[in-house]
């Protein structure tokens, strides 16, 4: 290697570090996975499903959240990208793993979504939207997705290593032009995988926004991630050099940025549905306000909004690590309650709406945080820290140092 290659690689310090981060992930999974499917049968299988799609749908929209900010980095360039491009290509590597993770939903569909039972599909509204809410129509739509995203993650790792090796502008460019077509592509499929797996836990709901909502909400979920880890990971050789207050300061408006953009649609949505007031969609809401799932509801207007958007203003807070690294953990929890908000209150009985919870729905987060953060650390030090091919990196370093 050359002198920057070795600046740049996993110190063994940090690689023993990584190491048994993982090891500790894996084993957290694991014992809360075994809990999950052991739920199946000591509580029942519905709450089964509830509970993994939960867990299973924040971790994976992680994992895809980091494939869809390296689309955008590669588009938008910057510092921001720059300084953690390894850690999403680290985690856009996790949904070779978590993709699959959809087939138990597949498997137990009849379980899960009223639509796909004969009482369901009898129905006139569901009926009425027959050619799509199908099941072999959903096994087919989940291997087109499982198409775009694996293929869209295969060529920019494999493009983003040849860069690296090679020091040629010719893959530099590939990626750019992959990732204009790659982020329409994303939004299209991610928002029929929110169709398909969230939205129609309600058949007779839809809203025109909620694809959007998911989008914005798996990006803040992933900046989230990676502000925390850069924190982390600049607590030891060789970045500590490489990452500067200005840095940290941009991810933290970044996610300022975020954190408005998932308000903005929440809003946009409530609104519609305000205007319209239209029995079909006030159920979605009805469902979500009453019975004790009000305080979740505020819980997040707070959390998820007010306070980390008044924390975010503050240049001082985004600029020190640990203020930062606090605010981005504490997203990310705040992050589960949201996926739990949109899953978990379409099983109650409208006319009579009562808050529940069940020890699975912690169970199934802290299960695939677990099987994820594993795959994650494993993925991290297979490259060097910084993207050493690529054409702006003595740029990015010299970013924030006049400052």
């Amino acid at each position: 290697m050359t002198t920057t290659e070795q600046s740049y690689a996993i110190t063994p310090q940090l690689g023993e570090k990584l190491k048994r981060y993982q090891n500790t992930s894996a084993f957290v999974g694991l014992v809360f996975l075994a809990l999950l499917v052991a739920g199946y049968f000591l509580v029942s299988p519905q709450q089964f499903f509830r509970s993994y799609l939960v867990g299973f749908f924040f971790w994976f929209g992680m994992g895809a959240g980091c494939l869809l900010l390296l689309m955008t980095q590669y588009l938008t360039g910057g510092a921001w990208g720059m300084i953690i491009r390894r850690q999403l290509e680290a985690g856009s590597k996790t949904l070779y793993v978590m993709f699959w993770g959809f087939l138990p939903l597949l498997i137990g569909v009849h379980i899960l979504y009223w639509w796909s039972t004969p009482a369901g599909m009898a129905d006139k509204v569901i009926a009425s939207k027959n050619l799509y809410l199908n099941v072999p129509f959903l096994w087919m739509r989940w291997v087109v997705y499982g198409v775009v995203w694996l293929g869209l993650t295969y060529l920019l790792n494999k493009w983003s290593r040849l860069e690296e090796e090679t020091k040629s502008t010719e893959y530099s460019k590939k990626l750019e032009v992959l990732s204009g077509p790659g982020v329409i592509l994303y939004f299209f499929t991610m928002t029929f995988c929110a169709v398909d797996y969230l939205m129609t836990l309600e058949p007779h709901w839809y809203s025109t926004v909620y694809g959007f909502m998911i989008v914005i909400g798996q990006a803040l979920s992933a900046m989230s991630f990676m502000v925390a880890i850069l924190v982390v990971v600049t607590k030891y050789p060789p970045m500590d050099h490489a990452v500067t207050k200005r840095h940290l300061h941009d991810l933290g408006k970044l996610l300022l940025a975020l954190v408005m953009l998932w308000a903005y649609m929440n809003f946009a949505q409530l609104l519609i549905t305000w205007s319209g007031n239209l029995p079909d969609e006030v159920i979605w809401y009805i469902k979500r306000w009453n019975g004790g799932w009000g305080w979740i509801a505020l819980s997040l207007l707070l959390l998820h909004f007010c306070l980390p958007f008044l924390l975010l203003l503050s240049q001082s807070l985004k600029k020190n690590p640990r203020t930062i690294f606090g605010i981005a953990i504490f997203l990310i929890c705040i992050r589960v309650v949201d996926v739990f908000s949109l899953v978990e209150p379409n099983f109650a009985d409208v006319k009579n709406v009562q808050f529940s919870m069940s020890w699975l729905d912690v169970a199934a987060p802290l299960g695939f945080g677990g099987l994820w953060l594993a795959l994650f650390f494993r993925n991290l030090p297979q490259q060097a820290l910084m993207p050493l091919g690529a054409p702006d990196l003595k740029k990015v370093l010299d970013h924030g140092r006049d400052h």
